[in-house]
């Protein structure tokens, strides 16, 4: 597991990442702008590295490269079409949750067998990686990454060649454990697949005379096309130039969709499981105002994770909303900051306050979700130099108390403010008047998903599957793992 920390934005650093985000096209027509388009689309999923693989000429090519999409596709790669032909690819961002940051482990991953080349997109994280990766090596097969997407992959055509596709994509499946949604190229040929809990969202569509699979419907949107519908949890379906085909759907005893891509990774405009985005948040504002009152004069969102909370909270609560925090969207994309005072720089650089709309104010301020809580300890200082009045800070979504598994950079339990604490305990740490979080119960009906369908395991240390020493959900005692 890759648990050391990122480089990060002084205010979305504080949040947890998600893993990538995932793309394919096929039609008839060059699918490389389609995958420009769609990548820069999805690029808040990952902005540590971005690639693209074509099939063209009976090989499949790959560019790929640190950084964000635009810097790693230029225009001028755009007007000469690239090296990158042909009318089927996939493209990728990446995010690490597992495996270091480095090139060997920037998507898309490309192995050839005897079927020919296979190139694979994912998001998401295996938690059975380390065992697969040993047992492909006893059985001879080499690793170049310290990727689980490497692992899925080999393990993929390892099958594949053993047993043809079809049958190899079933009995992988039946092999791998933990959160994948993946846009995979078999030669010419486009699949999209998603595991049988449904961790990350996968969607297919229409656009400009192809086929999309996309981590977010969004992307439909700006290509100018349409949703079909969501990849059904452990679902296959190959995506040809007549329309999708689905291919099989291993059955599972539950969903277990991330309550995170609702609060804070998806972008609003997206639809997931056919759920809005953007909808849930102002019902996730409302439920909050309700649990959590406060006596205040205006409501302020951190920018821009907490936007839609915080318009939620006001339309609920009759406090007005203002925009009181600029934030720079034009200064460093990523700071080193190893001090106390360097990161405050970093956050000043970043943030600054809108005077008139603070000054002797008592202020609600709403952000989606509060994970080590020093970005909102500093926020909060800026607004008391500002000159508000009181400081009552409202979570979107319930404390975070325990590590994901499944493709979210929160390893460890040492990470989280809420750890070992109460409300009150947090407030004062934080430097606010108050505090208050959505409750679970909140957060579900908010959702408008069942609770035993959400993946919820970071609010109550319970997992849907099994992970070695974590309690299973429906397990009563950690002494059986």
């Amino acid at each position: 597991m890759d648990i050391q920390p990122q480089n990060s934005d002084p205010i979305d650093g504080q949040k947890p990442n998600d893993h990538c985000a995932v793309v394919g096209f096929i039609g008839r027509t060059t699918a490389y702008p389609y995958l420009i388009a769609s990548l820069r689309t999805l690029q808040h999923r990952g902005q540590e590295s971005a690639g693209i693989a074509t099939y063209h000429d009976e090989i499949i090519s790959v560019k790929k490269g640190m950084g964000l999409v635009h810097e790693v596709f230029t225009d001028r790669d755009m007007e000469r079409g690239s090296i990158l032909g042909g009318e089927v690819g996939i493209g990728h961002t990446r995010y690490s949750t597992s495996g270091s940051k480095g090139l060997e482990n920037i998507g898309p991953f490309l192995v050839s067998n005897s079927y020919g080349y296979i190139a694979i997109s994912h998001n998401g994280e295996i938690t059975n990686a380390n065992q697969l990766r040993e047992q492909l090596k006893r059985r001879g097969v080499p690793f170049l990454s310290s990727s689980d997407t490497e692992v899925m992959l080999m393990e993929l055509s390892t099958e594949i060649n053993n047993h043809g596709i079809i049958a190899g994509f079933r009995n992988a499946v039946n092999r791998l454990r933990g959160a994948y949604s993946c846009a995979i190229m078999v030669g010419d040929r486009l699949f999209a697949l998603r595991d049988p809990m449904g961790f990350r969202p996968l969607v297919i569509g229409y656009a400009n005379e192809g086929y999309v699979v996309a981590s977010e419907s969004c992307v439909m949107d700006i290509l100018n096309g349409e949703k079909i519908r969501d990849v059904r949890p452990g679902e296959l379906i190959e995506l040809t130039p007549d329309g999708p085909k689905s291919i099989f759907v291993m059955p599972s005893r539950q969903t277990a969709h991330c309550m995170f891509e609702y609060v804070y990774f998806a972008r609003p405009d997206s639809v997931i499981d056919d759920v809005e985005v953007f909808q849930t948040r102002i019902r996730l504002g409302r439920t909050l105002a309700r649990e959590f009152p406060a006596e205040a004069d205006v409501v302020i969102p951190v920018p821009d994770s907490g936007r839609a909370q915080a318009l939620g909270y006001a339309l609920e609560s009759g406090i007005r909303y203002s925009e009181g925090l600029i934030k720079n969207r034009f200064s460093e994309r990523t700071f080193i900051m190893p001090n106390q005072k360097s990161r405050l720089s970093a956050l000043k650089l970043k943030l600054n306050p809108i005077g008139s709309e603070i000054e002797g104010k008592r202020v609600v301020l709403v952000d989606d979700s509060i994970v080590r809580g020093n970005t909102m300890k500093h926020i909060i200082a800026i607004l008391r130099k500002a000159g508000a009045k009181e400081v009552h800070v409202r979570v979107g979504s319930p404390m975070i108390i325990a590590p994901c598994y499944f493709g979210v950079d929160m390893k460890t339990k040492d990470q989280f403010i809420a750890t070992g604490k109460t409300m009150e305990d947090i407030g004062n740490e934080i430097g606010a008047d108050s505090i208050g979080y959505t409750s679970i119960d909140g957060l579900v009906k908010s959702i408008t998903i069942e609770k035993n369908s959400l993946c919820i395991s970071c609010l109550t240390g319970e997992y849907p599957v099994p992970v070695g020493g974590e309690k299973y959900s429906g397990q009563q005692e950690l002494e059986s793992f």
